[in-house]
């Protein structure tokens, strides 16, 4: 199976796509939802608010997989990214207004950015590797 190269993959999570987060529910089974994220080359970011589900399930297990693949009809690629979260009460907050002027057009990061300046109680996640998976086609 052809694996990108850390160059690739670096250059893959860094670009506006959207991940798939998944956390365990109490019974073990999985919980999967959509989000954004931000990818330093070591550490995967996301943001929540205090109180959300996603939070209660890293609390009582911090363990965590993120996937991320490009859309039907493009060049086959994806990465998964397995590892641990930790959440942080500083830094959220930042976080989700830098990833809204990546992830929406200016108009709408303008007004998303004024209601969330607003808005208290942020939370940053951060997912610590522990593996990662990569796929590129090696097709056109």
């Amino acid at each position: 199976m052809p694996s990108m190269t850390k160059a690739q993959r670096d250059a893959f999570l860094r670009e506006a796509r959207i991940a798939t987060l998944v956390t365990l529910n109490e019974d073990g089974s999985p919980n999967a939802l959509p989000l954004w994220y931000d990818w330093d080359g070591e550490r995967l970011r996301m943001f929540s608010m205090s109180g959300t589900g996603k939070l209660r399930r890293l609390a009582r297990d911090p363990r965590a997989c993120v996937s991320v693949a490009d859309p039907v009809g493009a060049h086959e690629a994806w990465v998964t990214v397995e590892g641990t979260v930790e959440m942080k009460q500083e830094g959220g907050r930042d976080l989700a207004l830098r990833l809204a002027e990546r992830y929406y057009a200016p108009e709408r990061a303008e007004r998303t950015i004024r209601t969330w300046s607003r808005l208290e109680d942020w939370v940053l996640l951060e997912l610590t590797p522990t593996r990662i998976r990569t796929y590129l086609t090696d097709m056109p």
